[in-house]
């Protein structure tokens, strides 16, 4: 199937323009009960403090996630935080997640990159910090046969569906449109957007009810296999060498500087069962399935995690590079407000590369680093 979405030349040069003016920068200046089972790791639980400090810990029941799925399922983060209890959320999609955050209600969680960045920006820079990646590509736009769209143009007066307005996928269907020459309906055009969520979106589908949907795993694979869909864009080929962030972890900056102790060892976690999905994928899928089988009370078929998984790359690489481009697209849809945001502290990977030294693997660099 043919489109016209491609990461041109001057998003590319976007990359490097804005690394640049952010190098100048830095240099001038709902809960769930929390399962056991075996390790992915031997990370060292966190020194003990005078009272136990609960960990609020957020994350979404799909494959993008399933680094965090698999260290909270299999006890390591638990393990690694020692008696500090761990008390883990479930969201939907990033905003409500970011929304959450900025309450005063989640100090860990695993989102995407444009909420992440809308939560910065909010916050003037005060809110949060990105301090790992957990996972790269993994999102389809599947659309309808009977719907015949076979290029950008055939999306007029089509009702399409992103899990949350302002999300990762949300942004990235939005720009795609507005690439190609067409208006949303909100901006008066003719192309629907529904923010509607990841199970609700399948529901819909299999009724005739979206034309398409821009998803994240496994909810592509699903509309594909149980709805009948067809991949319209698999967004992975819209980036150089495939790559793009998905998911990363997030941490608010108060507990940052409250608890870098307890910060240090929930990545050292994170990074095992990173290593953990990359060494034994068959009983990641099992594990992971597990967990969102716990939170959405339904399994996925073995047909569903296999082809899901394929469509996902985990890292703990948050390819920064990447969350610019996320980011150029983001204020040139309207969601950052009048003036291009300055990112250049929204990064804070020292804890992270100081786990990746002490586990002998390779360290990831940050916006400002050569």
């Amino acid at each position: 199937m043919t489109n016209d979405y491609k990461f041109t030349r001057r998003h590319a040069a976007i990359v490097f323009a804005t690394a640049a003016a952010v190098a100048l920068t830095a240099c001038a200046a709902p809960t769930a009960s929390v399962p056991t089972g075996s390790q992915s790791g031997a990370t060292a639980a966190a020194p003990a403090s005078t009272a136990p400090v609960t960990v609020r810990l957020a994350y979404f029941p799909n494959f993008t996630h399933a680094v965090g799925l698999i260290a909270i399922a299999n006890g390591s983060v638990q393990k690694a935080l020692g008696d500090n209890p761990l008390d883990v959320k479930s969201f939907n999609a990033g905003p409500a997640l970011i929304e959450a955050l900025l309450a005063g209600e989640i100090d860990l969680g695993y989102i995407g990159p444009n909420p992440a960045i809308n939560g910065y920006v909010k916050s003037k820079g005060e809110a949060l910090r990105i301090i790992a990646g957990a996972s790269s590509g993994g999102a389809l736009f599947v659309v309808r046969p009977e719907a015949n769209i076979k290029t950008a143009k055939d999306l007029e007066g089509k009702k399409l569906a992103t899990p949350q307005k302002g999300g990762t996928q949300d942004v990235a269907l939005r720009f795609f449109i507005k690439e190609n020459g067409l208006k949303t309906a909100d901006d008066g055009g003719t192309v629907s957007i529904i923010p509607t969520q990841n199970a609700d979106i399948l529901t819909l589908f299999k009724q005739g009810q979206l034309d398409g949907a821009w998803v994240p795993e496994p909810w592509g694979t699903r509309l594909i296999q149980e709805a009948n869909g067809e991949v319209f864009i698999d967004e992975r080929t819209q980036w150089p060498e495939g790559k793009f962030v998905t998911t990363h972890v997030i941490v608010a900056t108060k507990f940052l500087n409250e608890h870098p102790d307890l910060v240090k060892a929930f990545l050292g976690a994170h990074v095992d069962a990173e290593q953990f999905v990359l060494k034994n994928p068959e009983e990641a899928k099992s594990i992971a399935n597990k967990e969102i089988e716990r939170i959405t009370t339904a399994a996925l078929p073995q047909q569903v995690l296999d082809a899901a998984f394929q469509n996902v790359d985990f890292t703990y690489d948050p390819l920064p590079q990447t969350l610019l481009v996320s980011a150029d697209y983001a204020f040139e849809l309207g969601f950052l407000g009048d003036e291009k945001p300055d990112l250049s502290g929204i990064y804070d990977l020292t804890p992270l590369n100081e786990v990746l030294q002490e586990k002998g693997l390779p360290t990831v660099k940050g916006l400002t680093d050569k």
